[in-house]
């Protein structure tokens, strides 16, 4: 009797390693052959219009008065008087601070006894020549010339003593700090009793009546930014926005933050608070009649328009600037079909057009 397997069972046991012979031989012939890449990729695309374009720089900045004053003392001391709290308003002259003044009353008062004793003196002086003058010959030439210069001496103290006077009338001047101009009292930082010097800033006066929009504009686009261009301006917590335009370009950029300081205007006066955020959109450019593609069409210096159904790839001229959609200035014609991913197909693939 034969030990080997019956034919019914080795066919059995054949017939799986054929099967998967077979899978492999059409993998690998589909690998090599891929007949699906000649099938069209489905690609989102727009025609090509003209239409109006603005190019607009987006950047933050913050309410400020165009008037601002940092009020500081002239002289070192202790703060005895603050008659105002923050947000008072004032007018030019008003009284803000009081420094004490003590020891410069007393040397006012020094100076004062010095030109009185000066004046007394002089006086003398001038009775003594009155009477030499009046004696005539019979005084002899050496007292009166001596009488003429006790009066001229004591006319240069007198001079003199009036100069102690007022240097320290004006030193005593300077401790009373008085406003500059009319404005509402910001930022106040000092107590009374509290000893100050001559850098310690004691408040701000701002003409509120007059607010501005300051910003930084990055390096980038310093030779964009020029003053008269209009912008919108939109201040926080507020839906509605408000028309300005850019009234100072600074002529230096930062060499530390590479930033352009810029102010802007409103065409309206507003009220609002100093240092609330305000988002800027300065208008840089502004077209009737461009061309403009989504920043996602285009790789490069080229994007893909579709032509019987084939992507090509084309070059083009645009306006690099930090938006979705940038200006092309050379390249595409109106009617062209624009694919809008770039990265989606390749040059010479087949593609099918889905309207976006």
């Amino acid at each position: 009797m034969s030990t080997s397997d019956p034919p019914s069972l080795s066919k059995w046991r054949i017939w799986p390693w054929a099967v998967a012979l077979l899978v492999a031989v059409v993998l690998v012939a589909a690998i090599y052959l891929q007949p699906w890449s000649n099938a069209p990729v489905s690609v989102e695309a727009e025609r090509v219009e003209l239409a109006p374009a603005t190019r607009v720089l987006a950047v933050n900045g913050r309410i400020a008065a165009q008037h601002t004053v940092d009020i500081r003392a002239l002289v070192a001391g202790t703060l005895r008087d603050l008659p105002l709290a923050e947000g008072d308003s004032v007018q030019q002259g008003d009284l803000l601070a009081r420094v004490d003044a003590a020891s410069q009353q007393a040397i006012l008062r020094q100076a004062v006894a010095g030109l009185d004793a000066a004046l007394v003196a002089e006086a003398r002086a001038q009775d003594a020549l009155n009477r030499a003058e009046a004696l005539g010959p019979n005084i002899a030439r050496t007292e009166r010339d001596a009488a003429e210069r006790t009066l001229l001496t004591a006319a240069q103290e007198v001079a003199r003593a009036t100069a102690q006077v007022d240097q320290a009338q004006v030193q005593l001047d300077k401790h009373l700090l008085r406003a500059p101009m009319a404005g509402t009292v910001l930022g106040l930082t000092v107590e009374p009793g509290q000893t100050i010097d001559t850098s310690t800033v004691l408040m701000t006066v701002a003409n509120l009546d007059q607010l501005i929009v300051v910003t930084n504009v990055d390096e980038a686009y310093a030779m964009q930014i020029k003053a008269g261009q209009s912008a919108v301006l939109q201040l926080s917590g507020e839906a509605s926005t408000h028309l300005g335009k850019v009234s100072f370009v600074s002529q230096q950029v930062d060499a530390d933050t590479g930033g352009l300081a810029v102010e802007l205007s409103f065409d309206s006066p507003i009220r609002a608070p100093v240092g609330l955020t305000v988002s800027t959109n300065i208008v840089i450019d502004e077209r009737q009649d461009a061309i403009t593609a989504p920043r996602a069409a285009i790789d490069g210096e080229a994007v893909f328009v579709v032509t019987d159904g084939i992507a090509t790839r084309r070059p083009v001229t645009v306006i690099d600037w930090p938006a979705g959609r940038l200006i092309v200035t050379d390249g595409l014609e109106p009617g062209d079909v624009l694919v809008l991913d770039a990265a989606a197909v390749t040059d010479g693939q087949a593609v099918r057009v889905l309207v976006p």
